[in-house]
């Protein structure tokens, strides 16, 4: 409920500060006294659009304050933990709005946005009157009201987590099958790829190893020719080891002979040919070293730019032709196993999609009784209300192929408001009285299901009076055994039904300054004048007084 609500600043309103009961409340008063004023105040708060007009002359800013009190599963509760704002047992929303346009929202002195505010106080507060702007009767919230008054809303719950669960399958077959569209448009291109990857058979690391090869062979090749010269000195015709071995072998036969002389030169020659022997020992290990195959550089020299060919052509290094192997691969793979998951994946939506079917068929079903039930409902309250001849008719339209969150069902409330006319949505048929008086029918019906824990009427009795009013206001009693009703009339039979009256009135502020709009608790005394004044207009007698006594306690 509304516990309190205070203003400052605010067109008229300087200061107030207003406690509330639940119950129904009524507020009357003077034309331009300022109920108006109030209920746009209110409106700001509740997250309003702002408007700089709305700040009293001179003044800055202007502030209105509305203090709730909500049950603890109440809805708009757990829109507060969604956006991490203290849900204390008092939710305060309060609203700045500033003279040159701007306006600040808080809940619970935690700074939000306008659009946070106004979604928190549509849930709690709704405004009801002969604007449009008021009446918060968008086609868009029929169908919620219908659910509400049916008890479908288990029904909803499962419906929405199938949609959700139908809309993921959709997703993974959407993913898959443009994986697949994907997979077939490179295959061609996918497979010459891993063929000619796969007959050169990339290893890590082997360019480098293939690049020391080729600079090996090649100082190899470059060094042939020294080696052959140097074997042709060492081996060749003009050898110097055989006529050493001579000559060393004649000086010996001298040594023998008695010329020992010689022995010197003997062991010279011998340490020279010992020298030379190991010479050509470490020679022939070295051709054995250097013997290549000069097709083996051939090949060396092709792989290696087989490589790097590969490489620049896809753009990577040697060592990450692997990498672009096992891609490519894989999108083979892909290809030849994508079509069979997307095979199950489509099997899997096809489930799901049977589910939601299902569940929106059974939805429609219901939803189908209880727009009949609630037509017939409200119709029941119409005859009163001074539209017997009018006609509540709940629309709903089915379609099937329609794959929502909500349903197949489009919901809307059009009314008839005379026979042989034709029926329409209630904001374009109905007058501003007759929306009133529709609204207030329609709310007594929904009251305990899926209403708004605080409802204002605002002037919804302008235009009738007599057994329309005390219509009128047996119902807002009605509702007020439900919820909290606050209800701005002029009809002295609705002020009559009220728990608390509140009277708005304009007061001077030192004489001459500024008038300021002021609002009284009335007790049992000064309500009856207040009903006396609303009888009887500008001059109140005694005969007026009498009725309005009367009327008080025959409505207690």
């Amino acid at each position: 409920m509304l516990n309190a609500l205070s203003v400052r600043n605010i067109v008229l309103i300087d200061q107030l500060d207003l406690a509330l009961d639940g119950g129904m409340t009524v507020l009357t008063g003077e034309t331009g006294a300022g109920k108006s004023i109030l209920l746009d105040a209110l409106t700001l708060a509740l997250g309003g659009r702002g408007d700089a007009s709305l700040v009293r002359s001179g003044q800055q800013s202007g502030q209105v304050v509305a203090v709730l009190q909500l049950a603890a599963d109440h809805p708009a509760r757990a829109a507060l933990r969604d956006n991490a704002i203290p849900d204390d047992e008092d939710i305060i929303l309060r609203r700045v709005q500033f003279a040159d346009g701007r306006t600040r929202a808080f809940i619970n002195d935690q700074p939000v946005s306008a659009a946070l505010l106004q979604r928190v106080g549509s849930q709690i507060v709704e405004i009801h009157g002969q604007h449009d702007d008021r009446a918060l009767v968008d086609a868009a919230t029929h169908r919620a009201a219908l659910d509400a008054f049916g008890e479908l809303e288990a029904g909803v719950v499962q419906l929405r987590d199938a949609w959700e669960a139908l809309s993921e399958a959709s997703a993974a077959v959407a993913e898959q099958q443009a994986q697949v569209a994907e997979a077939l448009a490179a295959e061609d291109y996918a497979r010459h790829t891993v063929d000619e990857l796969s007959k050169i058979k990339p290893q890590p690391g082997e360019e480098d190893e293939l690049a020391a090869r080729r600079t090996h062979l090649q100082q190899v090749e470059r060094s042939a020719s020294d080696v052959g010269e140097i074997d042709e000195m060492l081996n060749g015709p003009s050898a110097p080891a055989p006529a050493l071995a001579s000559l060393m072998r004649r000086l010996m036969r001298k040594i023998d002979g008695g010329a020992s002389l010689f022995q010197p030169i003997v062991d010279s020659i011998d340490t020279a040919l010992t020298s030379l022997d190991h010479t050509s020992d470490t020679l022939e290990a070295l051709k054995r070293e250097m013997a290549y195959d000069p097709a083996e550089l051939e090949d060396v020299e092709e792989r290696l730019f087989a490589l790097r060919a590969l490489a620049r052509k896809h753009q990577t290094s040697c060592d990450g032709l692997a990498d672009v192997l096992a891609k490519y691969s894989a999108d083979l793979e892909t290809l030849q196993s994508g079509e069979a998951r997307l095979v199950a994946l489509e099997a899997a939506q096809a489930k799901a999609l049977a589910r939601y079917r299902a569940l929106a068929e059974t939805l429609s079903a219901g939803r189908a009784k209880a727009a009949k039930a609630l037509g017939q409902a409200v119709g029941m309250e119409l005859p009163e209300l001074k539209l017997g001849a009018a006609k509540f008719i709940v629309d709903h339209q089915i379609d099937t192929s329609r794959i929502a969150a909500t349903g197949f069902d489009q919901i809307a409330f059009h009314v008839q408001t005379n026979p042989g006319t034709a029926a329409g949505p209630l904001l374009k048929v109905a007058s501003g009285g007759e929306l009133s008086r529709f609204l207030l029918a329609l709310k007594v019906v929904l009251a305990d299901r899926g209403s708004a824990p605080v409802l204002i009427f605002d002037e919804i009795d302008t235009g009738v009076g007599g057994a329309v009013a005390d219509a009128i206001g047996r119902r807002l009693a009605r509702l007020a055994g439900k919820v909290q009703v606050l209800a701005v009339t002029h009809a002295p039979q609705v002020a009559a039904r009220a728990q608390r009256h509140l009277l708005i009135e304009k007061q001077m502020v030192k004489e001459g300054a500024f008038m300021r709009t002021h609002v009284k608790p009335l007790d049992s005394a000064a309500r009856q004048e207040e009903v006396a004044r609303m009888l009887a207009g500008a001059q109140v007698t005694d005969e007026a007084r009498a009725a309005a006594s009367k009327l008080l306690s025959e409505v207690g």
